[in-house]
């Protein structure tokens, strides 16, 4: 089965409003503009990073139990993830689409890690908080260019 290059966007875009990096998608602001005309390769470059920031964030709050359940549950409440995407980045859709609803976590076939919030509204807001800031740092560190002439 061939990755999935459809757009990450989740229609909260604040690219339009100057930030650099998308509060919604967590895409450059460049990498939005330019998707159309991306090849399927760059859209997986950028698909990947985004996988490799969310598995790194993920995997110090919660770990996945039993990935069979995981994908039965967004299957059955309609929930998009990418079956290709590491089990991990399915809880992020999962808790970005109906943290507030999960009452028992083990029901969904994942756990959190000891010290981690109980509210997963919470912990999804951080999630999603601590994902943009990497996001951020990794277009700051790696895409910047800063203009060497200012006058």
């Amino acid at each position: 089965m061939s990755r999935s290059t459809k757009t990450p966007c989740i229609g909260v875009c604040s690219t339009v409003f100057g930030d650099e990096v998308c509060r919604g998608c967590k895409r450059f602001q460049y990498e939005v503009i330019q998707w159309n005309s991306f090849t399927n390769e760059e859209k997986r470059s950028v698909l990947d990073r985004l996988e490799a920031l969310k598995v790194q964030i993920m995997q110090s709050k919660i770990f996945v139990v039993n990935e069979n359940l995981l994908k039965e549950k967004l299957i059955h409440y309609k929930i998009k993830f990418d079956e290709d995407s590491d089990s991990l980045c399915w809880v992020f859709d999962l808790l970005r689409s109906g943290s507030q609803s999960i009452h028992d976590t083990k029901e969904f076939g994942f756990d959190l890690l000891a010290g981690n919030e109980t509210n997963l509204t919470d912990l999804k807001k951080n999630i999603e908080e601590e994902l943009f800031e990497l996001s951020e740092a990794h277009y700051q560190r790696y895409f910047k260019v800063e203009k060497f002439f200012n006058v």
